[in-house]
């Protein structure tokens, strides 16, 4: 009986431990984000293991039966699409379950972008926030407002569709000359870090339209 928060690789599939790939061919079911992503890590690996979604838009209706079956003496691993699940990924709802159900988790240390994007990206690292993803209408006034004060290093998710109109808002609330840099495809045959003023990055996105999962890193307020 337990949970085991197994990392999975942002980009190349290599990036996996040699423990991560054991706790996977030995759990009883993977529990996975999406299926079909998985699966292209296990068949790498030759790992053949029933597969059972989790996502966002199920993982409030399957909770209590996940919980059951752990209770019952099975041993789940959790695959998200990409880096260490309950990081911006489901997992945070199941790993508290389980733990107030005195059921063993435990999480593997493995891949999570926000880190190499950071250490990168020549922005101090000794302090730093991770925000994930800015809410997108409710509270993002509020929250650009916040980011505007923050001395610390800030770090962001961001998707290619809309990553320059969050450049350009954090250029107004946070000044167009803020150093930033933004990592893409990490891991990837076309890993990309641009380094520049917030202003100078949105003007760079918005004549080349960017690909792939993006972290953004803000130097934190003088």
């Amino acid at each position: 009986m337990r949970l085991y928060l197994v990392p999975s690789p942002i980009g190349n599939l290599g990036d996996i431990s040699y423990r991560a790939v054991e706790v996977l061919k030995n759990a009883d079911v993977i529990l996975c984000e999406d299926t079909r992503t998985s699966s292209v890590l296990l068949r790498h690996y030759n790992i053949q293991k029933p597969l059972t979604p989790y996502h966002q838009h199920n993982e409030h209706k399957i909770l209590n039966h996940l919980v059951e079956q752990l209770q019952g003496g099975k041993t789940f691993a959790l695959l998200t699409d990409a880096g260490t699940p309950g990081v911006s990924d489901p997992g945070f709802l199941l790993v508290r379950e389980c733990l107030r159900n005195d059921i063993p988790v435990e999480c593997l240390p493995g891949a999570t972008a926000f880190v190499p994007a950071l250490v990168q990206s020549g922005i101090p690292s000794n302090r730093f926030c991770f925000e994930g993803f800015l809410p997108l209408k409710k509270g993002r006034q509020t929250a650009m407002k916040a980011l505007a004060e923050e001395e610390r290093t800030i770090i962001l998710y961001e998707s290619p569709h809309r990553l320059v109109k969050t450049l350009e808002e954090l250029a107004a609330y946070l000044g167009a000359d803020r150093q930033a840099a933004v990592a893409r495809e990490l891991t990837k045959m076309f890993e990309e870090t641009r380094k520049g003023s917030l202003g100078e990055l949105a003007k760079h996105y918005t004549a080349t339209a960017p690909k792939g999962e993006i972290v953004i890193v803000i130097a934190g307020k003088d």
